[in-house]
């Protein structure tokens, strides 16, 4: 069971202190600069992860496995981290951003499931979605 509920808990813990760093870049900083520090930790942090729990893997051997993802996963990213500064510059708040993107992220994922991936489109998904857009509308009521 802990192996099904940690990585969606660390998924969670992480997001939670994303959005507060993306929140919490300098105002004046440009968003692009602040990223190239992030990438750089990343990657720091990937390599030594990588070696402390993989003792027999060769990381060039691994690198010989790539295809088309890491690169476009790598740019969407730089997509990702960069609207969220900037949309928090804009002044979208932590409480409602996240949740108004969520809902849209998730009807975009139902389709792209089904789509691309042959996920059933089932009448309780499309109602799920409908009840997020009304939740959308209702967050936004001033």
């Amino acid at each position: 069971m802990i192996s099904y509920i940690w990585p969606i808990a660390l998924v969670v813990f992480s997001n939670v202190v994303y959005q507060i760093c993306a929140k919490s870049v300098p105002a004046g900083m440009n968003p692009l600069a602040s990223l190239t520090v992030t990438y750089l930790v990343g990657a720091l942090a990937s390599a030594v992860l990588y070696f402390l729990l993989n003792h027999d893997g060769s990381l060039i051997k691994e690198y010989s496995k790539l295809n088309w993802a890491p690169f476009v996963f790598g740019l969407v990213v730089v997509g990702l981290e960069v609207g969220w500064i900037y949309a928090y510059k804009a002044g979208w708040q932590v409480s409602t951003g996240n949740i108004i993107q969520s809902c849209f992220l998730a009807a975009a994922l139902i389709f792209v499931g089904f789509l691309l991936y042959h996920e059933a489109l089932t009448w309780n998904k499309l109602v799920g979605v409908a009840i997020c857009l009304v939740g959308i509308i209702i967050i936004n009521i001033k």
